[in-house]
């Protein structure tokens, strides 16, 4: 790939302002949009199993928000048919207007030469016909999800409707006791974007210019990454993406910037909240460390015994830098501080804020701290929790 020289170089304090702009945590938050506004503005919100103070898909509006109630965060993705779930980073809420530009990927699952798991003959048809006269269902409601083995031991209908879910036939429309509720698309979507007619180019296209938009500024890996595209695919479409090439100083690969945000200097009231690792600010591994200097790692699959920062550790984001973190618990109505970890002393009155109001979100009245890894801040951050 040929990239045309950058006319524009960022500092690496401008690129992170930038970024931080871009993924709703500098200036003021769009209220009126709500959930609704974050999720069109992120693009995609991933989804996750794990539940500490919430599952992840309700801590993304709550980190730019506020404390929205944890329903009516459910009822912003769910009700009025706005979004659905569908395979972008990971599994992730999308908002349903990008339907039509996923349809590079529902094509190449269709034409997928290899699956895990065999799928008898008719079985495909039955779940169909099913979900014309009964649905929506869950793949309980389909005749079970698992065959009585372990957890992929898929059930035919289980496989049967998540293979029509990636080929687009059947949609994901809400999560219901954390069970996918299934439907069939010609119900679900629009009519007016219920298609493939995109080819895949503008497909690619489309999503390369969303991800630029929604990181501010970012690599090829970065910007590829965000909606799990390749590197190729990537090069193919940038050219004529809208994103312009920019050069970051202390990056050592080339970068692309939305040129909105280009267009006036990041300004405005910082957030201070506790982050999901699935957070999109800091999903990518590499891209943290490379703008925030802070490297995070995802615990929750680490043995107990080799664990560093504990299973949930969650980042705190505070004066837009990451300024320590915290692996979180509740017992009853206490919010459980079970480690914490803090990277300098100005950011236990951070923290502490930070704890307070996650604990009030999620309907906790008090906070107990268990282990500060600089002990000798322990008796100020409790101070700071009173």
């Amino acid at each position: 790939m040929t990239t045309p020289p950058p006319t524009l170089e960022l500092s690496a304090d401008e690129a992170r302002r930038i970024a931080l702009r871009a993924q709703g945590f500098l200036g003021a938050p769009d209220r009126r949009g709500g959930v609704r506004g974050v999720l069109r503005h992120l693009g995609a919100v991933q989804l996750d199993t794990i539940s500490v103070l919430a599952r992840s898909h309700e801590l993304i509006p709550y980190a730019r928000l506020g404390a929205v109630g944890r329903k009516a965060v459910e009822d912003a993705y769910w009700t009025g048919g706005h979004s659905f779930e569908y395979w972008s980073h990971a599994a992730c809420i999308l908002p349903v207007e990008e339907w039509p530009h996923f349809a590079f990927r529902r094509r190449a699952y269709r034409a997928r030469p290899q699956w895990y798991h065999d799928l008898p003959d008719g079985a495909y048809d039955a779940v169909i016909k099913q979900l014309r006269t009964e649905g929506p269902l869950t793949a309980t409601g389909l005749g079970g999800a698992n065959n009585g083995g372990e957890w992929w031991d898929w059930s035919a209908s289980k496989v049967a409707v998540e293979r029509a879910l990636m080929y687009g036939e059947v949609v994901c429309t809400e999560r219901r006791s954390w069970k996918r509720v299934y439907d069939l698309a010609e119900r679900a979507i629009p009519d007016a974007l219920l298609h493939d007619d995109l080819d895949d180019t503008e497909c690619l296209r489309r999503l390369v210019r969303l991800a630029g938009e929604s990181l501010g500024v970012g690599t090829r890996t970065d910007i590829a990454d965000y909606h799990r595209l390749k590197g190729e695919q990537f090069d193919a479409v940038v050219a004529d993406s809208g994103l312009v090439p920019v050069r970051v100083q202390g990056w050592a690969k080339p970068a692309w910037a939305d040129p909105a945000a280009l267009a006036s200097p990041p300004r405005g009231r910082h957030r201070t909240t506790l982050l999901s690792p699935f957070d999109s600010l800091i999903w990518e591994r590499a891209r943290t460390e490379r703008v925030f200097g802070f490297t995070h790692r995802l615990e929750a699959y680490v043995p107990k015994q080799k664990r560093v920062h504990g299973y949930f550790a969650m980042p705190l984001l505070a004066g837009g830098k990451l300024l320590g973190r915290v692996d979180p618990a509740r017992e009853g109505r206490t919010l459980v501080a079970r480690q914490v970890s803090l990277d300098t002393p100005k950011a236990v009155a951070p923290m502490a804020q930070a704890l307070r109001e996650a604990a009030e979100w999620v309907g906790c009245d008090s906070v107990r701290v268990e282990r500060v890894d600089r002990p000798e801040l322990t008796a100020d951050l409790v101070k700071a929790l009173d």
